[in-house]
């Protein structure tokens, strides 16, 4: 891409994990209504489950996520009491014991909490749920913290997949970051991991960091290969300070522009698959062998709230303060303040505060961003034939403007990003976007 292209798409666009995107849910989807999408999703749905931990032992200026400072264990054993409280009370909407084919540990750091009370929420989550002998169990972690007893709690608990938290191996830049976390930590914790039986190994990185550069982006990589993950993201900086106010510390002069974020992007994405792996979507690699790349293949490939995902159930439900679930229905979200989600928890009631029903428009529009972010290409014919299809003219004409540019190719009613282009493959999705000029303020930078 050249600089003036991507100087003219450096916009702010949606990262698409969803449709409509947060910043449209509305109060008016509250805790009764959630009740009753609970109560009406068949008993044979297969579930997918999400549980938000809000605290970390420190906080990395990076960060975009829901999460606070811990000074002690006290918040924290009082958040596990209100987490078994909301999975009890979800529980008690569903139409029975439902069956779970992912769960997924996030925050903040879900390894904050001891390992007897890692075991507490799984074994309830394990009498109040049909968990699969298939089921994939994941949980993000930060090397720092992680101790033999986590290692334990977790192995013990059938975790078969750990994302490793690393960001940045340069120094200067974790300093500046205030993540300060060795090679040596991050190897310690994939060998007791591995040790402990966990087979699925992921790492998480980032670019676009105040001094981060080409190079130094590339030793980074390096030592990350050394540790043979399954999978590698490569996440871009999202600088929103006007949302999370501890970014203003961040030095703005040493940030990467978005030709050099450019840079670093493909210098470490070459990298990557020079090293044997295949790239999925905008900011995943993975091994050959991997699931996901077969599901990429395959184009059954999806996205959800933590990504590009495997995961095929059709309802996702969130637990704790903050977490977003997606039922057929629509989208529920909970309470973003602990205090709030305690009110509501003490109260016997589930803590959603804001949400949106889906329409049919809006699915349709959800399936199209979704194939165009995992596949790069979508046949609206096919997606939504003629009986179906609404009048996408205003859309064509957008997708015209963006071919000429060379973002997109357009065949009738075929769309395909050219893999030169794919790093802009969310403004292509911004076109079939209704909401996007109300809440564009909100999100972070294209590139």
């Amino acid at each position: 891409m050249t600089p003036e292209l991507i100087a003219r798409y450096d916009q702010r666009v949606p990262r698409y994990t969803s449709y409509p995107t947060a910043p449209h849910f509305k109060p008016d989807v509250d805790c009764e209504t959630y009740a009753q999408w609970l109560s009406e999703l068949p008993l044979q749905t297969a579930l997918s489950l999400y549980l938000h931990v809000p605290f970390c032992a420190e906080l990395c200026l990076y960060c975009g996520c829901h999460t606070t400072v811990a000074r002690s264990y006290r918040p924290v054993a009082s958040y596990v009491e209100l987490l078994e409280r909301e999975i009890e009370l979800v529980a008690q909407h569903l139409p029975g014991r439902m069956g779970v084919t992912h769960i997924h540990w996030g925050g903040g750091t879900p390894t904050i909490l001891s390992g007897s009370d890692l075991r507490r929420i799984m074994s309830l989550l394990e009498c109040s749920f049909g968990i699969r002998s298939t089921a994939e169990i994941a949980v993000e972690i930060d090397p720092r913290t992680l101790t033999p007893e986590h290692v334990e709690a977790l192995a013990s608990s059938g975790l078969n997949r750990a994302s490793l938290g690393v960001q940045d191996f340069d120094p200067k830049v974790q300093k500046t970051i205030n993540r300060i976390q060795s090679f040596e930590q991050t190897e310690k914790v994939a060998t007791w991991l591995r040790e402990a039986g966990v087979t699925g190994m992921n790492l998480d990185l980032m670019y676009g960091l105040p001094y981060q550069t080409t190079e130094s982006i590339l030793r980074t990589v390096d030592q990350a290969l050394q540790l043979d993950p399954d999978r590698i993201a490569l996440f871009g900086y999202a600088h929103v300070p006007w949302m999370k106010r501890h970014q203003a510390l961040l030095p703005e002069e040493a940030m990467p522009d978005a030709i050099q974020r450019v840079e670093q992007n493909s210098a470490a994405a070459s990298a990557l698959m020079n090293a044997g792996y295949v790239q999925i979507g905008i900011d995943h690699f993975a091994k050959p062998t991997d699931p996901m790349v077969i599901r990429q293949r395959e184009g059954r490939l999806h996205r959800n709230f933590q990504g590009y995902t495997t995961d095929e159930a059709t309802a996702l439900i969130g637990f704790g303060t903050s977490a977003i679930g997606s039922l057929p229905q629509g989208y529920i979200q909970n309470a973003p303040s602990t205090v709030a989600y305690r009110e509501a928890i003490t109260n016997g009631r589930l803590p959603t505060v804001r949400g949106v029903a889906l329409t049919d428009d809006d699915r349709l529009r959800r399936s199209i961003i979704e194939r165009l972010m995992c596949d790069f290409a979508v046949d609206l014919e096919r997606i939504a034939p003629d009986n179906s299809r609404p009048d996408f003219s205003a859309e064509i004409v957008a997708l015209d403007l963006l071919a000429r540019d060379g973002l997109v190719k357009r065949d009738g009613l075929i769309i395909e990003i050219p893999e030169e282009s794919r790093l802009l493959v969310r403004n292509v999705c911004a076109a079939f976007d209704r909401y996007l000029e109300s809440g564009a303020v909100r999100h972070s930078r294209a590139v």
